[in-house]
């Protein structure tokens, strides 16, 4: 980590999604514990794609696209944070397949301007029965298509 965050460019793509660091989240040194970095990725994707309407609700055969698992995840830190308080996570898609994304993520202050720690995550659909790999729906991919970040 370095002891200064890295200044983000204007959000250009994807969502920035408020999330809160609680007194408790922090270690003993008083930094965000690296563990609740994807703890709190994970509670804002959760966020964005409950307002596009899928969500687990108990029933893994009705799930339908939320029933996904986690391929891989990697993250880099860049800056502690050393308080609590709210944040944010900006999300994107940097590709959609027809079974599985990739989506990046930096954890960042509210406005985005200073990221403090950032990677990506691999999705896989899976189907509920055989726990195998299942396309996304056309519903669920048009929602993503917004979330693709543009070629350089």
């Amino acid at each position: 980590m370095t002891a200064e965050a890295t200044l983000a460019p204007a959000l250009s793509h994807g969502r920035l999604i408020p999330v809160t660091v609680h007194f408790d989240d922090l270690d003993a040194l008083g930094l965000l514990h690296n563990a609740r970095y994807p703890l709190l990725v994970e509670r804002a994707w959760t966020e964005l794609w409950h307002g596009n309407g899928v969500r687990f609700e108990g029933d893994w055969a009705a799930a339908g696209d939320a029933c996904n698992a986690v391929r891989e995840l990697r993250v880099t830190y860049e800056a502690p944070v050393t308080r609590p308080g709210t944040y944010a996570v900006h999300l994107w898609l940097d590709r959609l397949g027809t079974t599985g994304l990739t989506y990046g993520f930096r954890f960042c202050s509210a406005d985005g301007a200073v990221t403090y720690a950032r990677g990506s995550r691999v999705l896989v659909r899976l189907d509920a029965a055989t726990l195998r790999p299942a396309p996304w729906s056309e519903r669920f991919r048009d929602a993503a298509r917004e979330l693709l970040r543009p070629e350089a």
